[in-house]
This record gives structure tokens, C-alpha cells and sequence, in this order.
């Protein structure tokens, strides 16, 4: 049968093109032309618009690896974020952005990429202000009635924290802050730099970033760092992975390669924001 030579043509075009494709593979070509993270414009430690949080700085690392520029989206990180970044897209408009770079492992909506870190709630107080032999959470059960009754603990409301002192019987204790300020001017830190360094409340709650950065921070009183463990009924740590749009499987692999070739270094951009580490027992790594 004869071949037209419309045909042969188009055969040669189409393998010149996967000549070329090769090629690029073979010279590690990335086909992502620019790293995209949704970001929070304002939520030390994790990000901000002046890049300055562990977020950022993992984004400029990818990036790099990738040979592209980062382009972030900044949105507050409020209700329906994920819906309003990663998966907002007008007619005949591209996606806002391609990756949040912090979800728990799981989280159903985004395809959430392998872990790249595992920490846990910290309970801080003051050192020197009558808290100091509480070495683990269960310390904190020891305490005698009356030191316990005069107790005022910060927790963020609905948080694994609030359900640890309520079953425990703490409730009396606990002093609710809202998980989800409508001011973008509040950030989550607060808890720390200012009601506890202030000494507006004993001790506080926090996931384990947020208490190890502002911790760090804070000048005028030297904090204490207890990682809670998980117990039955109250689970205090977690794993947390990216998370990319469902069916972009290609970009998802491309992510999940970067955390694995590139984990010491995330653990040390981790480590010097002082995010407190801990393994699947929730003890804290060295």
C-alpha cells in the first residue's frame, strides 16, 4: 500500500519530536516553567509575601533544582483557601497557582504528595513562674490541686489541645483563642509573643512551628518546649506533605522527587526556624 507523503511527514515530525523530548529528559529539562506556591501573605513561620518563612525558602530550593523562577500566589489562609488558590481557575485562565506547600498527610482536598516532616503540639511556659518540673505532658496532671486551679492555659479552639485539657478535666483552665481570626492583621504566633511573654496566661497549646519560631523570638522571657504525645482519644502529631490538584500525576512526581533527593536539606531549612521534629513515636529527633 502506498505511504503519502502527507504521512511520512508527519511521521518524521513525530520523531523529531521525541528525539527532542529525550534530549530534554536526558539534560534534565524541567517542562514547569515556574515554581507556583500558594501562600498565606502574612503566617510566620510557615510563609509570607516577603518570603521570609520555611515555606518560602523551601519554594526557592525547588525552584532552583528545577532551574525556574518562583511566582507565589498570596492569599489569606482562611476558609476555603485551597478553593480560592490552588483550585481557582477562570475561563480561558490558568490556575492562580500549582502547589500548597504545607497539608496534612491525607488532607482530601488536594492530591497530597509522600511527608517531608512530622511534628507534634507543644505545651510552652515560662521558665522561673512555678511550671518548671513539668518535663512531659502528664506532668502537667501532677500538679497539685491548687497550683492547677490557678492555671490559665492558651489553646486555639476546636484544637487537639482543647480536647486534651477537657479530658482530663483542665476545661476550667483553658483559655479559648479562635483557630480562624477574620483580621488577616492576627497571625497565630500571637499566643505566644504576646499573651505569654506578657503573662496574660501560664502556658499555651500550639502546633509544634508555630511554638518553636515564636519561642525563639521572644526576648524577654526564656520559654520551655514540652512535645505532647498522642494518646488515646487525642492525637498530637502529624505528618504534613504538600498538596498538588487532583490528576496532574506528572507534577505530583516531580514534587515528591524534590522532597526525596533533597530531604537533609529541607530539615535543616526546618531545623533553623527551629520547627520541633519528632518521629512516628513522637519522640523528638536530635
Amino acid at each position: 500500500m502506498a505511504v503519502s507523503s502527507a504521512s511520512l511527514r508527519a511521521c518524521f515530525l513525530a520523531g523529531l519530536l521525541n528525539s527532542m523530548v529525550g534530549w530534554a529528559l536526558a539534560q534534565n529539562e524541567s517542562p514547569v516553567k515556574a515554581f507556583r506556591p500558594c501562600i498565606d501573605p502574612s503566617n510566620l513561620p510557615f510563609a509570607n509575601s516577603q518570603g521570609e518563612g520555611f515555606e518560602n525558602h523551601i519554594a526557592d530550593l525547588f525552584a532552583q533544582k528545577l532551574g525556574v523562577p518562583v511566582q507565589s500566589y498570596a492569599f489569606p489562609q482562611r476558609m476555603n483557601f485551597v478553593r480560592n488558590t490552588l483550585r481557582y481557575k477562570l475561563p480561558e485562565q490558568d490556575f492562580r497557582c500549582d502547589i500548597v506547600m504545607s497539608v496534612p498527610a491525607g488532607y482530601d482536598q488536594t492530591n497530597t504528595t509522600i511527608p517531608y516532616y512530622r511534628s507534634t503540639y507543644i505545651l510552652v511556659y515560662p521558665k522561673g513562674k512555678g511550671l518548671d518540673q513539668i518535663k512531659t505532658g502528664t506532668d502537667l496532671f501532677a500538679l497539685s490541686p491548687e497550683k492547677k486551679a490557678k492555671l490559665m492555659i492558651g489553646i486555639y479552639d476546636r484544637s487537639p489541645g482543647s480536647t486534651w485539657l477537657v479530658k482530663h478535666g483542665l476545661e476550667e483552665q483553658a483559655k479559648p483563642y479562635p483557630i480562624l481570626s477574620p483580621n488577616p492583621e492576627q497571625y497565630p504566633g500571637e499566643i505566644i509573643e504576646k499573651d505569654l511573654a506578657q503573662g496574660k496566661i501560664d502556658a499555651a497549646i500550639v502546633w509544634g512551628p508555630i511554638a518553636g519560631y515564636y519561642a525563639k523570638r521572644v526576648r524577654n522571657v526564656d520559654l520551655v518546649l514540652v512535645p505532647l504525645k498522642s494518646e488515646p482519644g487525642v492525637k498530637f502529631d502529624y505528618e504534613i506533605a504538600m498538596g498538588v490538584r487532583y490528576g496532574e500525576r506528572e507534577w505530583k512526581e516531580t514534587v515528591e522527587k524534590l522532597i526525596t533527593e533533597n530531604r537533609t536539606a529541607i530539615s535543616q531549612i526546618l531545623r533553623e526556624y527551629n520547627v520541633p521534629l519528632v518521629n512516628e513515636h513522637g519522640d523528638l529527633l536530635q
